[in-house]
C-alpha cells in the first residue's frame, strides 16, 4: 500500500535570487540550488527577495517581496493596492508598453517553437484603456471565520483562497467600486455561507449579477437582492442550481427579455445576450477586432463567408453587412439560437446560424457544399485542428484566425501552411491588459496554384 508523499515544507526565510528572463506565464525565471525558480513579480535583470510559495521535484515558486539591486527600466508602481496578491491580474508591476511587447514576443516564439513559422509582418498591437475595462468576471465569495468577515474577488495568486479587497480597479467601475457594498450585501443575508460565487455581466447600458446559492433562497433574502439591484441600477439574476436555473429576479420576470446589450456602431447593429453568455470582455478592443478582422479578409458583396465557433454573432453579424452571404456555425445549441435571434433583430437575412460538432468533417453538411472565399475562425484554447486539417477543401482564399492561446494558433498555423496557405500578418490584442493572456489575429493568405474558391457573384 502505497503512502501519499507529503508536500515539502516551505522555506520561512526570504531568498535573493537574480532574474534571467520571463516565462511565458511572465514569471521571472533564475535558477536556485540546481532548481528552476519562476518568481511572481519579477523582471528580467533584477535581484529580488522572494519567498516560497511553492515547491517540486523540478521547479520551485516564490514571490517577490523587494527588489535588491538593479530594477527593472520596465517596473512602474501597480494601479491597484492588492496586485501583489490577487490573481486577476499578474503584470501590473511591468509598464504597459513592455507587457505589449512582451506579449508579441511570446507570439513570435510560439510560432516558431509549435509551427516553425516566422511571421512575415507583426502589425502594431491593438490596445486601450487598460483599467476599469473587464466586462465579464466570476467573482468567488466566502465568509471567513477569522476575520468574521466576507470577502468577495478574485482568488489570491497560486492558492484557492478569494482575495480580500475593497475595490477592483480592472473591473467595470459600475461592479469594481462596490466591492465593499455587494461585502455588505452577502453579509446582510441569511443564508450568506451558501453564496460562493457572484457572476458578473456588462452591456453597454445594463449590469447583471447573477448570486450561486447553494440552498433555496428566502423571500427576505430575495428582497434584499432586489433592494440592492433597485438602489444601484443592477440587473439581479439567481443560480440555484445549474446553468439552466438562471433567472432573473430584478426587474422583475416578465419586463422586458432577459437580455443585456452592446453596440456595433460601425455596422449599426445591437447585439443582445444572456448574462451566462460567453461575450468579449473588453468592448473597445472587440469593437475594433471586428474592424481589423473585416478588413484583413476583405469581405465583399460576391463572397460567401464561413464563421466558425461563431458563437452568437460577435463577426458572423458585421460580416453580414457586406458579404452575399454567412454561414456562422457553433457547437452550443443555446448561442446559434442566439445568433437567429440577433440576426433577425437586425434585420439580416443572409446570416444563417448552423449547430455542428466542429471536431467532426462538415463538408457533406448541406451548408458547406457551395464553398467559400472568405473564412474567419474564433476557436477556443484549445485551438482548432480538426477544422484547419480539413480547410483546403473549403477552397477560402482568405483565412482569419482569432486566438486566445498562442500555442494552439501556432500549431494550427503550421497545418495551414501545410495545406498551401501563408501567414501573411499577426499582431497581438490587449484583450486582457495586465494578464499574460496573450489574444491575437493572424491573416492567412492561399498561395497561387492551390486551388480557391470562384468569387460568386
Amino acid at each position: 500500500m502505497s503512502k501519499r508523499r507529503r508536500k515539502p515544507r516551505l522555506p520561512q526565510e526570504a531568498v535573493s535570487c537574480t532574474i534571467e528572463r520571463l516565462s511565458h506565464e511572465g514569471r521571472g525565471v533564475a535558477h536556485l540550488e540546481g532548481k528552476i525558480a519562476f518568481v511572481d513579480g519579477a523582471l528580467t535583470g533584477e535581484t529580488v527577495n522572494a519567498r516560497y510559495t511553492e515547491m517540486h521535484r523540478r521547479y520551485d515558486g516564490l514571490r517577490t517581496l523587494e527588489v535588491t539591486a538593479d530594477p527593472s527600466p520596465q517596473r512602474v508602481p501597480a494601479p491597484c493596492v492588492h496586485s501583489d496578491i490577487c490573481g486577476g491580474c499578474s503584470l501590473q508591476h511591468m509598464a504597459p508598453e513592455a507587457q505589449i511587447a512582451f506579449k508579441e514576443e511570446v507570439l513570435r516564439e510560439q510560432l516558431r517553437h509549435f509551427g516553425q513559422i516566422e511571421v512575415g509582418t507583426m502589425v502594431p498591437p491593438m490596445v486601450a484603456q487598460s483599467l476599469g475595462y473587464r466586462r465579464k468576471a466570476r467573482l468567488g465569495v466566502r465568509y471567513v471565520y477569522k476575520r468574521e468577515e466576507v470577502l468577495v474577488g478574485f482568488r489570491e495568486k497560486r492558492n484557492p483562497f478569494i482575495t480580500a479587497i475593497h475595490d477592483c480597479a480592472v473591473l467595470d467601475p459600475r461592479v469594481g467600486q462596490r466591492i465593499e457594498a455587494l461585502k455588505d450585501l452577502v453579509v446582510s443575508l441569511s443564508i450568506y455561507q451558501e453564496i460562493p460565487q457572484i457572476e458578473v455581466a456588462c452591456g453597454d447600458d445594463e449590469v447583471a449579477l447573477v448570486f450561486r446559492h447553494m440552498v433555496p433562497l428566502g423571500d427576505q433574502d430575495a428582497q434584499r437582492l432586489i433592494a440592492f439591484g433597485q438602489q444601484h441600477e443592477l440587473q439581479i439574476f439567481l443560480q440555484p442550481k445549474g446553468a439552466d436555473t438562471v433567472h432573473r429576479i430584478w426587474p422583475l420576470p416578465g419586463e422586458g427579455p432577459d437580455r443585456l446589450h452592446y453596440q456595433l456602431p460601425d455596422f449599426a447593429l445591437t447585439l443582445a445576450f444572456h448574462p451566462t453568455d460567453f461575450t468579449q470582455v473588453n468592448g473597445e478592443i472587440n469593437r475594433r477586432m471586428i474592424n481589423q478582422a473585416l478588413d484583413w479578409l476583405q469581405v465583399g458583396p460576391g463572397d460567401r463567408v464561413l464563421d466558425l465557433f461563431c458563437g452568437l454573432g460577435n463577426f458572423s453579424l458585421p460580416l453580414a453587412t457586406q458579404a452575399r452571404e454567412v454561414v456562422a456555425v457553433e457547437g452550443d445549441e443555446a448561442m446559434v439560437m442566439r445568433g437567429r435571434e440577433n440576426a433577425a433583430t437586425n434585420n439580416l437575412a443572409n446570416c444563417h446560424f448552423h449547430s455542428a460538432d466542429l471536431q467532426q468533417d462538415f463538408s457533406s453538411q448541406p451548408w458547406a457544399g457551395e464553398g467559400f472565399s472568405r473564412m474567419l475562425i474564433d476557436p477556443p484554447r484549445s485551438g482548432a485542428l480538426e477544422v484547419v486539417q480539413r480547410m483546403a477543401e473549403a477552397g477560402a482564399e482568405r483565412i482569419v484566425y482569432v486566438s486566445c492561446n498562442p500555442a494552439t494558433l501556432a500549431r494550427d498555423a503550421g497545418e495551414l501552411v501545410q495545406r498551401g496557405y501563408r501567414l501573411e500578418k499577426a499582431g497581438v490584442m490587449d484583450m486582457f491588459p495586465h494578464t499574460t493572456h496573450v489574444e491575437s489575429m493572424a491573416l492567412f493568405v492561399k498561395n497561387r496554384g492551390s486551388g480557391s474558391a470562384p468569387r460568386q457573384g
